[in-house]
């Protein structure tokens, strides 16, 4: 046997995964017994409220079916008695008749009011006395010494409140020997409505313990009745084996500070405790009888009891898991013994398949995951992912209200070109986090992607920069289809050939520029939409392309890729998708606003004119009833970038002008600043890390990062030899 597990350790070295399945395998099967153990203790546990609730419920009848039988007695003589003792009749064959009829009647006796009758000055009660199955009817037990009836609660209870009482249980000392009684007494009144006696039933409640401990739910289970006030009145046998718990449950009763809780759907109180015994768990479950006597009734339940067969299944189950656990795992090293070679193969398999789904995964993780939130353009995008990995890639983010695209599409197939693609999306967005020229883009992608290319691989790639609030577009390629430009005259875009990326360092890519008019149609794909095949091997071609979106111009772009997707694929019909296919349009959607307000103001770039500027800004902010803390932030923001334009837009000792527009809509405030100085892009400046000390910090930039705290948006554009700065602030 130690030679068997010893083969399946050194078999199992190295095959975590197969370890991992048995463990989860095991916890599962676990978990499930574990939940089918609770499960199964929650139904008995509300199986032993249900029926713990039924054995009060059905206690508390039978004793309040004495107690009503008891009433009934009594209520249905009271006339009688009381014609008897209007009419001075002796009323003691009537009493003896009374107790004869009702064994579990202990004496009827008549308490006369002191001084009533005739046959006494002062205190009277005949009584009528069950005693060895013989009635005893004893003239006048008031005779007795000490026995003064009118000090004891079966009499001052009637007598006081004139209504029927039932007393708390107490000893009867006239009786031999003494034992446990309650009383149920009627005041008897004259025809003037005055008391003239109490008569009162003595119930004997030693029965009570007989009929309480007769049948349990359960065999260790006894059942207790306390007085409302939580006096005991009936209790187990001391031969009971949990007669110990006794005292200890009538204590948690009676204690309010004790920790109980409600049954559902009951009034039925529970309280948990332990076994002075031998420390096993328990509840005692009790509730008030409805009426009077508001007496409590109590049943003591043990948890060994009502789940012990629980317990032992659960421990049979678990050696059964155990056995069946050795079993799987001797069936599943002779499986695995006789089968190596083909798990080789199937491990081949995985890892060639696990392959293609990182380079998936990675393409998909690349895809931008919003839309851009801006109302000058509407975008869609798709990406048509082929059986096969391949290397095409789309993305977009805006900063400073331009728009950043790209899309692109590496050499070669399968993981290789998904991750150079992977690393010329990083590299996109990384650069273009603080470039706004493409080619410069561009330029500083390709350098990078050429460091170690050994495989040669190349990238086509096109990046374009889209101006939002004036449609002028920045673009450059690196050897990728040309995109179409669709309007009422759909064209191909001009673009520079430039080689892909990947193939020289050194090469100079050159930039273009364009301008996009309201309407316009920017559309961008790869060759897996004009090369996609049909079963007879023709391509769908630039043709097609060209002429759905010339007889569509107005389409949206999402229907546009919708309805160019469904002409793909009812052209190519069964045969099998060979390259991935990935299309972005761009929809230029200028919005305009009415201007409530608008002025201009022209300057030399000389510092003295900062003045001037604040004094202006002031004013116009004035007109347009901003509150005092905004607009010192406009003065300040403008300031800033009309500091920086006098320091470097013009040579040194060289005077140039400098134009301010100022305009606000319903919705922003727009600053446009314009010079004729050099080219000069403040928003492609880094960030300023503030977290640096004035020493470690590099000089400058403290500008533009105070003016991006204070604007919503910077935007810089060189127009016809100007540069263009617009400061917005959104209202």
């Amino acid at each position: 046997m130690r030679d068997l597990f010893g083969k399946i350790k050194n078999f199992m070295r190295g095959r975590t995964w197969l370890t991992m399945i048995i463990l989860v395998v095991a916890l599962l099967l676990e978990l499930i017994s574990a939940v089918q153990y609770y499960y199964t203790k929650s139904i008995l546990e509300d199986e032993l409220e249900a029926r713990a609730a039924s054995e009060i419920v059905n206690k508390a009848i039978l004793v309040k079916g004495m107690l009503n039988t008891t009433e009934t007695v009594l209520n249905s003589h009271k006339d009688d008695i009381a014609d008897l003792i209007k009419n001075q009749e002796d009323i003691g064959e009537t009493m003896e008749t009374i107790v004869e009829a009702n064994p579990y009647f202990k004496s009827l006796g008549l308490a006369f009011k002191p001084g009533y009758h005739k046959n006494a000055n002062e205190l009277f009660e005949p009584l009528a006395h069950s005693m060895n199955d013989k009635i005893i009817v004893s003239e006048n037990v008031a005779s007795h010494g000490g026995h003064d009836y009118t000090t004891m609660e079966f009499y001052t209870g009637p007598a006081t409140t004139g209504k029927p009482y039932w007393s708390d249980p107490y000893i009867d000392t006239l009786a031999t020997p003494h034992e446990l009684i309650t009383t149920y007494s009627i005041p008897i009144k004259d025809s003037r409505d005055s008391l003239v006696a109490v008569a009162g039933i003595d119930l004997s409640l030693k029965w009570l313990t007989d009929t309480l401990n007769n049948r349990h739910i359960y065999p260790s289970s006894f059942c207790l009745l306390l007085t409302e006030n939580g006096e005991p009145i009936s209790q187990p046998v001391e031969s009971h084996p949990r007669y110990c718990d006794f005292d200890n449950a009538v204590k948690l009763i009676n204690d309010s500070k004790s920790q109980r809780r409600v049954v559902t759907n009951t009034k039925i109180n529970v309280i948990e405790f332990n076994s002075e015994k031998d420390g096993e768990e328990a509840c005692v479950f009790f509730h008030h009888m409805k009426g009077n006597p508001h007496w409590q009734v109590a049943v003591v339940c043990y948890d060994n009891e009502v789940f012990g067969k629980l317990e032992i299944m659960r421990v049979r189950i678990f050696l059964l898991m155990l056995l069946g656990f050795a079993l799987l795992g001797y069936i599943i090293y002779r499986f695995l013994k006789n089968n190596q070679q083909l798990m080789r193969s199937e491990s081949d398999r995985q890892r060639i398949e696990g392959e293609l789904q990182v380079a998936k995964r990675i393409q998909s993780e690349m895809l931008p995951a919003g839309h851009i939130d801006h109302n000058n353009i509407l975008l869609a995008a798709t990406l048509v992912a082929a059986r096969e990995v391949g290397g095409d890639i789309y993305d977009y983010f805006s900063r400073d209200d331009k728009l950043f695209f790209t899309i692109g599409d590496a050499s070669g197939k399968g993981v290789p070109s998904a991750l150079v693609m992977s690393v010329t999306h990083s590299l996109f967005r990384a650069i273009g986090a603080r470039e706004s020229n493409p080619t410069r883009i561009m330029q500083l992608i390709n350098h990078a992607v050429c460091q170690g290319n050994d495989s040669s691989m190349f990238i086509t790639l096109f990046i374009g920069v889209l101006d939002l609030p004036t449609g002028r577009l920045h673009y450059c390629n690196a050897g990728h289809d040309t995109p179409l430009m669709i309007s009422e005259k759909t064209a191909k875009l001009d673009v520079k050939p430039n080689l892909p990326l990947g193939v020289m360092e050194d090469w100079q890519y050159e930039g273009q520029e364009t301008k996009l008019q309201p309407g316009h149609t920017f559309l961008l794909y790869t060759d897996g939409l004009t090369e996609a095949m049909n079963v007879n091997s023709q391509q769908f071609g630039l043709s097609r392309v060209i002429s759905h979106v010339a007889n569509h111009p107005d389409q949206e772009p999402q229907q546009l890729l919708d309805e160019l997707l469904q002409e793909v694929h009812t052209f190519v019909g069964d045969a099998e998708q060979s390259d991935d296919l990935t299309m972005l349009a761009i929809k230029y959607t200028p919005t305009t606003e009415a201007v409530v307000a608008q002025r201009q103001l022209s300057f030399t770039n000389d510092l003295s004119h900062v003045e001037r500027v604040n004094k202006w800004v002031e004013d116009f902010c004035t007109e347009l009833d901003m509150g005092e803390s905004d607009a010192t932030s406009m003065k300040l923001a403008v300031e800033e970038a009309v500091v920086n334009v006098i320091n470097y837009a013009y040579p040194e000792n060289t005077t140039g002008p400098i134009t301010i527009e100022a305009s606000a809509t319903a919705t922003a405030l727009k600053w446009i600043i314009t010079d004729s100085g050099v080219a000069f892009a403040p928003t492609d400046a880094p960030d300023v890390d503030t977290s640096l000390s004035a020493e470690e910090r590099r000089i400058g930039g403290l500008g533009i990062f105070l003016v991006r705290q204070l604007m919503d948006t910077i935007n810089y554009e060189r127009i016809d030899g100007h540069n263009v700065l617009t400061l917005t602030k959104n209202l």
